[in-house]
């Protein structure tokens, strides 16, 4: 099934674990990376209750993060995602999101892939990750179903800090 299949038939725990990935997968951008966004992971398996209060905590955590470097081209695609995630738990808002955050982290990848295109390693692996992910949500977002999104999340982490330290060493 293709990304975009699967995130018009996912449901709104589904689409907010999926969009919340994307972002968490994005955070080695930022220098001073740290778990800003656990209690936001936590709060998915309670679903709407206590999402909107979440998220502008992860918000203002992530600024905070941000520093006085907000303007910086590594922090703007991971500003926008949490700057565009709703804080109403509805399957509109939450879909425009997720896609906006899969394509954000696609195109990330793209630009970091060493082979240059849309087609390299990093990119076939950030979309396989959104893919296995909402695979694993259609099967029921219980504890089990988001434990292991945040598994393949936290992979799709160290993938890209891997691919921003090679990146730094061919530069150094």
């Amino acid at each position: 099934m293709s990304l975009v299949q699967l995130i018009a038939e996912a449901d709104e725990r589904s689409l907010a674990a999926s969009g919340l990935a994307c972002l968490d997968r994005c955070l080695p951008l930022l220098d001073d990376e740290n778990d800003v966004l656990r209690p936001l992971w936590a709060g998915i398996a309670s679903g709407e209750e206590g999402w909107a209060g979440r998220l502008a905590t992860a918000r203002a955590a992530l600024d905070e993060t941000s520093g006085a470097d907000e303007a910086s081209e590594a922090w703007a695609p991971v500003r926008k995602m949490i700057g565009a995630a709703p804080s109403e738990w509805a399957a509109g808002p939450l879909a425009e999101w997720a896609t906006a955050c899969s394509a954000l982290a696609l195109e990330l990848h793209q630009d970091l892939d060493p082979s240059g295109g849309a087609a390299g390693p990093l990119v076939a692996g950030e979309e396989r990750r959104q893919i296995q992910i909402l695979e694993i949500l259609a099967c029921g977002a219980d504890g089990a179903a988001l434990r292991r999104a945040l598994d393949l999340s936290t992979e799709g982490r160290r993938v890209l800090r891997a691919a921003l330290s090679r990146r730094a060493r061919a530069k150094g």
